[in-house]
């Protein structure tokens, strides 16, 4: 009899699944703002996006960040609607409302530290975090995201590369606006978000991907799954030089298990040619469940 699937206890397409993801986006917007004024903002760490802006704004001409930060984002998010259609939803646009919003009303929170170092790294693992949960809610925050995005259908310019000179034309604002130090730790700051968000989409956890080429493929294909317990994919593959028929065997492991495959691999064929590479996130029987 066929073993049944698991299947995830929270159907998706779901109405509580649809609620949950607002919940997360909710979720992540509240922690945003409050590491936004609890420590970037305070110590005028303008570490790219819509917020850091609105820093150098607020220093400049003393406007409200969440003001600013509306009177950004909607336009940008109007933009993105009118010219990129569907990618562009309602989640986007709650975010757009109700970030600036929540900064607005956390904006009495007195600053936790006044050590621009320290209020760089907490503050980089606040908005990681917030955008983190944001992203596993199938959110957006808008802003320069929106602009990347149109900047990448209107040029050609990849998007990754848009993001990176938006933000970083902040991150020179400030060094001009406030001084070299701050667009130091304002570059700390992104870049402790970006780690940041990786943890919260992926987890601490990792798995590995080996590729085992080897003259004793049914002797590794069991020691695998007998022995190691591990399904495996068997891929069709032929010497470079020698032209023979050469099949790879691909094997995906968690971190604890690495150790054991080697080990097993090396009793059978010391002789094999094994290639470990990370894999960030692996999905499906075995490991995590999709959603």
């Amino acid at each position: 009899m066929p073993m049944r699937r698991k299947q995830p206890a929270i159907r998706i397409g779901s109405p509580l699944h649809h609620t949950i993801e607002y919940i997360l986006l909710l979720t992540g917007c509240l922690i945003i703002a409050l590491s936004f004024n609890m420590f970037l903002n305070p110590n005028r760490i303008a570490s790219g996006g819509v917020a850091g802006i609105s820093t150098i704004i607020q220093h400049l001409f003393g406007i409200e960040p969440a003001i600013m930060q509306w009177v950004l984002n909607i336009p940008l998010f109007m933009l993105g609607l009118l010219f990129l259609g569907g990618q562009f939803g309602l989640k986007t646009a709650v975010a757009s409302i109700v970030l600036p919003l929540f900064v607005l009303l956390s904006r009495d929170i007195g600053p936790l530290t006044t050590d621009p170092l320290l209020a760089t790294i907490y503050g980089g693992i606040g908005i990681g975090a917030g955008l983190g949960i944001v992203f596993r809610g199938r959110g957006s925050t808008g802003g320069l995201d929106s602009a990347a995005q149109l900047i990448h259908k209107w040029t050609g310019i990849g998007y990754g590369i848009a993001v990176a000179m938006l933000d970083g034309a902040v991150i020179v604002t400030a060094g001009i606006v406030f001084s070299p130090e701050k667009a130091l730790l304002a570059l700390i700051g992104l870049f402790v978000t970006t780690k940041t968000i990786d943890v919260v989409q992926i987890g601490f956890r990792y798995s590995k991907v080996a590729f085992i080429m080897t003259k004793e493929t049914e002797a590794i294909r069991e020691a695998v799954l007998f022995e190691l317990d591990r399904g495996l994919t068997v891929l069709a593959g032929r010497g470079g030089y020698t032209g023979e028929d050469r099949p790879t065997l691909m094997v995906v492991v968690s971190q604890t298990e690495e150790t054991r495959l080697k080990t097993l691999v090396k009793a059978v064929d010391p002789a094999a040619f094994v290639i470990l590479a990370d894999a960030s996130e692996v999905l499906g029987e075995g490991f995590k469940l999709h959603g």
